[in-house]
């Protein structure tokens, strides 16, 4: 697998399994993360270092920290020693969102859409959820809330679960269609031996074979 292209780049098409295998990459990356954060705080607040290996997986790919870096409050929120770690927050995030970015529009590719559903299936519903808190608590708000929450929910379902379109597409081939092409040849056994068209068989002349005769009459 070109894993540059599976993480990185937004061309092509990718199957549910690739989309969950990412999801697995990043939360493992997030831990990481959040183990060498821990050991700055450490050495930064001069305590002991006491490792804490908790770690969320997301279904958005720990995007809820884009939307957190666009929030004032969330600086404020931040203690002294939070902010010494600050900037590898935000590298980390912005390659857990760029990996989140290529392969859920690749995903979207599987399911023959274009790739800025992105926008009313993750970032519309996540803006909203991150500054709800701002917005009128109003009975005529209640069904615009219904409808961003179905509208997450929606993309979740065609993002983690619906089948992609089968066969090729506008975006190119069915990744699953490659597998089991892949698999077939694989598992193929070597061509057999055509014995009847590799060897001649000669038969035998019907005349005396030579050799010393004994003589007639002698």
């Amino acid at each position: 697998m070109d894993w540059t292209w599976y993480l990185l780049r937004f061309d092509g098409r990718i199957n549910r399994a690739l989309l969950w295998q990412a999801l697995l990459i990043v939360a493992l990356l997030a831990g990481l993360l959040e183990i060498v954060g821990q050991a700055v705080r450490a050495v930064e607040g001069g305590t002991s270092l006491a490792l804490r290996l908790g770690f969320d997986i997301d279904f958005d790919f720990a995007l809820d920290d884009v939307f957190r870096a666009v929030d004032p409050r969330t600086y404020r929120s931040l203690a002294s020693a939070d902010r010494a770690t600050l900037i590898l927050k935000a590298l980390g995030t912005s390659l857990f969102s760029w990996i989140f970015l290529a392969t859920a529009i690749k995903r979207l590719h599987d399911r023959d859409r274009s790739g800025w559903w992105i926008v009313p299936f993750v970032f519309i519903p996540r803006l909203f959820f991150q500054f709800s808190d701002r917005l009128p608590a109003s009975n005529w708000f209640v069904p615009f809330d219904w409808a961003i929450s179905a509208l997450w929910l929606w993309g979740l379902v065609e993002l983690f679960i619906m089948p992609g379109t089968s066969g090729h597409n506008r975006f190119g081939p069915d990744p699953l269609a490659e597998i089991e092409d892949a698999s077939k040849s694989a598992a193929s056994p070597a061509k057999s031996w055509d014995q009847q068209r590799e060897i001649e068989f000669v038969p035998p002349s019907a005349s005396p074979p030579g050799g010393m005769h004994v003589k007639r009459g002698a």
